[in-house]
């Protein structure tokens, strides 16, 4: 029987049209489908400007969620909302062929205001705010949110002299008005006008499935504009627009980019072309000549150098993951754990083992450590987390059985192999809860000690107001020499279990992944 690929989608009319799009596109390929609203922070929070929310990812985030919970199978965005960096395990899958890019004004009147000095117009973009500011000075500028239907309904309700939309967003559901003024002048944001569709990883069906919607000169001229926006560090906060375009005719692909002060009075521009497959430094080349000519200053003006808030996290974060805090928040990273891998006796693994159980990369790792895959004789592998299992088979062999976390294992193996033996590859220092389940459920567990996990905590400064948790042993690391103060940012149920021992404000990330804890506390600081 074929697989019904669920496409996640904004339950908003341009949304939804747009996961339309793909499911005729898939259906014409003979594939089966259905559509699954899902809501978006950015639909819920309307009272704030889309740069105050801080976040990138806002009308994002709760796809992400729904594609990493197996909820749904793809998620369809408006390609300038997604993020530069991906949830890890989340891929883009295709992005369609490119519509219309630019920006449009939308008259409430007439275009008489265009001479006078006084105007009102309305955006939630910063980057059209700032790009309109810089061309007319001494016009206001008031927010705008919502979904294009709010939106126009805001400005047929409002004494302004009109509105800035996409017009790719107008134009798809048959709401751009006669009277619709092209800003050819305005540089897009990064994707503008482009579909992308995200999936998991390792969903090989749905990753071919989804290959053939994509379009390689989009693909190509939106890499470029979103390569940009990430090496100026840019998102929802800064204004930077960016445009990548194909010049057939002359085999080139033309770039232009700009990043602006928040009040439009200061701009630093680029304009560069290239041939057609040289085109691999374009963005860089580009980004760097914002960068050398003032664009980190102008960033750390416009935000400010001080920090609103500081936060730690127990375990090292990457250049990217610190990328994705908020701007108020300040981030410190050390890992609290250090592994040192055991040595395991062959004897262990020379026959065939019926039952393994890993819960950790780190299980994974220190098994590798002893044997090569071909050395590995493991008839059914049980897990615990996605990471867990995408590095087993890759690097071990096909895991039958995956979930969350160990209690949802251990429930799961307590009604499947009953009676039945499990090898469980661990730490010294290991919850109880797995091998007390299954030993009540009549399935013996022979434990062997992959590796051993040491404390290594830090000291953390007094000012640091949250810290962020991954296991219950980076919680017992940080309490042998830091105060409990605190919020506890923790990464699933177990983790927070032990951080409610000792903290008396614990919140928990939605899915199990470094990026889902960082949100958590962008979400917990900035509201």
């Amino acid at each position: 029987m074929q697989k019904v690929i669920r496409i996640g989608t904004r339950d908003s009319q341009l949304a939804l049209w747009q996961a339309k799009k793909v499911q005729r596109m898939l259906n014409e390929l003979e594939y089966e489908t259905e559509i699954v609203p899902v809501k978006s922070t950015g639909d819920i929070i309307l009272n704030k400007p889309i740069y105050e929310l801080g976040i990138t990812g806002v009308f994002t985030r709760n796809l992400d969620i729904a594609l990493l919970n197996n909820d749904i199978d793809i998620a369809v965005h408006s390609m300038k909302d997604v993020p530069t960096v991906l949830p890890e395990g989340i891929i883009q899958a295709a992005v369609l062929k490119r519509a219309n890019h630019n920006d449009i004004l939308v008259l409430k009147d007439n275009e008489e205001f265009f001479a006078q000095k006084e105007a009102v117009i309305a955006t939630g973009s910063l980057r059209r705010k700032a790009q309109w500011l810089d061309r007319y000075p001494t016009h206001t500028v008031v927010d705008l949110r919502g979904n294009v239907n709010t939106r126009l309904q805001k400005l047929s309700d409002n004494d302004w002299n009109g509105a800035v939309f996409a017009a790719a967003g107008l134009e798809r559901i048959g709401l751009r008005p006669k009277g619709a003024v092209n800003l050819s002048w305005m540089i897009p944001a990064p994707a503008q006008g482009a579909i992308m569709i995200a999936a998991l990883d390792e969903d090989d069906y749905v990753k071919v499935a989804c290959a053939q919607l994509n379009d390689r000169d989009t693909e190509i001229c939106t890499g470029i504009e979103r390569e940009f926006l990430n090496l100026l560090e840019g998102g929802c906060t800064a204004p930077i627009g960016a445009y990548a375009m194909m010049d057939e005719v002359n085999s080139e692909i033309n770039f232009k980019g700009v990043l602006l002060s928040r009040d439009g009075k200061k701009k630093i521009q680029v304009q560069k072309k290239v041939p057609i497959g040289r085109h691999r430094y374009l963005a860089k080349d580009c980004a760097n000549y914002i960068i050398d000519r003032g664009g980190k200053l102008l960033i750390a003006e416009d935000m400010g150098v001080e920090k609103r808030v500081s936060v730690f996290s127990t375990k090292k974060l990457s250049e990217a993951q610190t990328k994705l805090f908020h701007n108020d928040i300040a981030s410190e990273s050390s890992d609290f754990i250090k592994i040192r891998f055991n040595r395991i006796a062959p004897k262990l693994v020379k026959n065939e083992i019926e039952n393994v159980i890993i819960t950790s990369k780190n299980g994974v790792e220190a098994i590798l450590n002893n044997f090569t895959k071909e050395e590995l004789n493991f008839k059914n592998i049980y897990c615990v987390g996605r990471r867990t299992k995408k590095l087993i088979n890759q690097k071990i062999g096909d895991v039958k059985h995956s979930e969350k976390n160990a209690e949802k294992l251990a429930e799961y193996l307590s009604e499947n192999i009953k009676g039945q033996e499990v090898t469980y590859f661990c730490s010294d220092l290991r919850l109880d809860t797995l091998p007390k389940v299954l030993s009540e459920n009549e399935i013996k567990v022979h434990e062997i000690e992959a590796y051993k996990t040491m404390y290594s905590p830090a000291d953390v400064d007094e000012k640091v107001e949250g810290v962020l948790f991954y296991s219950p042993s980076t919680v017992e690391s940080y309490i042998q020499k830091n105060s409990t103060d605190k919020v506890a940012f923790c990464i699933g149920t177990s983790t927070a279990k032990e951080a409610e021992k000792h903290f008396e404000k614990v919140e928990v990330a939605k899915v199990p992944t470094v990026e889902s804890v960082i949100e958590l506390v962008n979400l917990h600081y900035v509201q």
